[in-house]
């Protein structure tokens, strides 16, 4: 197979020629790394295969999009050919190599800089060999499965990093100038604060939000930086062999049908929040851990708010401009608090949480603000 050509055609469409990036996508190999994955078609989950079909794996591997190579704890390379599954989390995937450029871009990485980085299938690490020298890199993952693989696959190109088995928001295995994690976390974990050097920086998103988080390492063991401009998301971690999900099942029963405790118009057309980046993100500092759901019936949309503690909304409209019908219930009113930040996008033209800055305490805490604005995440 060519695959250099497409190698070439991707580095091409994801930086310039004379990007320090560039002979790292033109010379990796990513089909090496993604040699079967999943996608969602209108009902279910497939899995493609792409020995069965060379001329689609190269078309899939070299485009700049993401590829799900695990869906809940079962792992593409592990599925029955011709594998359906009607529901499943994505629980692994190979990021879409434009995105993982973009942050290791933010981590501002030096020619000497020791880097720990996210494992996945292997594909991000081997950029980052090919950039730095293999012997500067460690890569971990929670998934002793995906380590093993990546790591063979990583040979077999003749790359051979750190690797280790580990939950990145635990203990880490040694002290790096870098630390770009391609999960998501909710706040900075203190092993990531304690294993960067003086003034290293960190790279991560946090968890619900679509903010890309940099943040340099200060003398008092905390980290100062700000919420980069450009948005991104990324799976949350998780800590076995699946996430513990569906935590609003049991708030979903209630909330499908339910008249619930105030019925109200919005002013505003139907959002399915997910859709925008800001409003997404400014929902989750305020109110962590709402789940989002959405349907369509005909011309009528729906979308739902689901909340662990058992506050819910749906909102349902006909038509892209009419106003929709809201019903909420539970201890807190979330689409009132939707509503808020949507008045605030409309008073302002845009909301404070990109662009914000940042600043971690030692324990955790980390501190947003821009303008009169602030948010707070405790450890």
């Amino acid at each position: 197979m060519d695959w250099q050509t497409h190698a070439r055609r991707l580095a091409a469409d994801v930086v310039r020629p004379e990007s320090r990036w560039y002979e790292p996508l033109a010379t990796t190999p990513r089909h090496t790394f993604v040699p079967r994955w999943w996608t969602h078609g209108s009902q279910a989950w497939e899995l493609h295969d792409g020995a069965a079909d060379p001329e689609a794996w190269m078309q899939a591997a070299y485009a700049n999009r993401t590829l799900v190579t695990r869906l809940g704890p079962v792992h593409a390379d592990h599925a029955e050919p011709g594998a359906i599954l009607a529901r499943g989390t994505p629980t692994s995937s190979s990021t879409l190599p434009g995105l993982v450029v973009t942050m290791y871009r933010h981590a501002m990485i030096t020619d000497d800089s020791r880097v720990l980085v996210t494992t996945g299938t292997g594909y991000g690490t081997a950029l980052l060999c090919r950039r730095l020298g293999d012997e500067q890199v460690t890569t971990v993952d929670v998934d002793a499965h995906l380590v093993k693989v990546a790591g063979e696959r990583l040979g077999s190109i003749g790359l051979h990093p750190h690797t280790a088995v580990c939950d990145i928001t635990g203990d880490l295995p040694g002290h790096y100038d870098r630390i770009v994690s391609t999960v998501s976390v909710r706040s900075i974990p203190l092993s990531w604060l304690a294993a960067l050097q003086a003034g290293g920086r960190l790279v991560t998103t946090l968890a619900g939000t679509g903010l890309i988080v940099t943040a340099d390492k200060t003398e008092d063991g905390g980290a100062i930086g700000r919420i980069e401009p450009d948005p991104a998301g990324f799976m949350r971690t998780r800590h076995g062999d699946d996430y513990d999900d569906r935590p609003t099942d049991q708030v979903w029963q209630t909330a499908r049908h339910a008249d619930g405790d105030t019925v109200t118009t919005s002013r505003y057309p139907l959002l399915y929040v997910p859709d925008s980046w800001e409003v997404m993100s400014a929902l989750e500092l305020t109110i962590p851990g709402i789940s989002h759901r959405t349907s369509t019936d005909g011309d009528t949309r729906t979308v739902w708010l689901l909340h662990p503690d058992g506050s819910w909304a749906r909102a349902s409209a006909t038509g892209f401009l009419d106003s929709p019908t809201v019903h909420q219930g539970g201890p807190r009113h979330l689409w009132d608090e939707l509503e808020r930040i949507r008045h605030r996008l409309n008073r302002e033209g845009g909301l404070p949480v990109y662009g914000a800055q940042v600043r971690i305490d030692p324990d955790g805490t980390m501190h947003l603000t821009r303008g009169g604005w602030s948010a707070t995440i405790t450890a």
